[in-house]
């Protein structure tokens, strides 16, 4: 009996050592994501560009972005300090009040049921991940779509963050060109 309670004691420590630091990590790092809704309300507190990261639950590539690219500590505190980040479910079936409009999934119970949002936003080249960029007013700048991994994302979103876009509209120029933290 008292070999049992032992190997349980056991078991549990264990379980309990090997859980921690992935809680841990899970509560102090990482992109601090927000709905839409409170981007909108956080904007007009304080105004700031809006990142979206634009995905679906089935996606092999979106999964990749979140566990690689997002989960890079220098990323998830470069969108974290620069945007309001915003993770969007092209398929969820919750409305989204955008700028006093109601977008709502009008396709439940279908297969791959595409959220009007997200056609909106993406102007209906539905490719995921697509990540999108809205300016301190709330006005799409535009939407991108593909895979980043973390040094390309880093040069994107300072190509947004910075203005640059503003003086010159070649991204892979600019993205070419960038000297970040991460390297290759």
């Amino acid at each position: 009996m008292k070999k049992l309670n032992w190997l349980k004691t056991s078991v549990i420590f264990l379980t309990l050592l090997i859980a921690m630091p992935i809680v841990a990590s899970s509560n102090d790092e990482g992109v601090q994501w927000l709905t839409m809704e409170e981007a909108q309300e956080k904007v007009k507190e304080e105004p700031r560009m809006v990142f979206v990261d634009v995905y679906t639950d089935w996606c092999g590539w979106c999964r990749r972005m979140t566990s690689e690219t997002y989960a890079h500590p220098v990323i998830a505190e470069y969108l974290n300090n620069n945007f309001y980040p915003v993770k969007l479910n092209a398929e969820q079936k919750e409305p989204i009040v955008f700028q006093g409009n109601t977008f709502e999934n009008e396709n439940i119970g279908q297969r791959r049921a595409t959220h009007s949002f997200a056609i909106a936003l993406l102007q209906g080249r539905m490719s995921y991940p697509s990540v999108a960029f809205f300016n301190e007013e709330m006005q799409l700048i535009t939407a991108i779509p593909g895979f980043r991994p973390p040094e390309r994302m880093e040069a994107v979103l300072a190509f947004f963050h910075t203005g640059a876009y503003r003086e010159n509209a070649d991204l892979d120029a600019f993205v070419s060109s960038y000297q970040g933290k991460i390297k290759e």
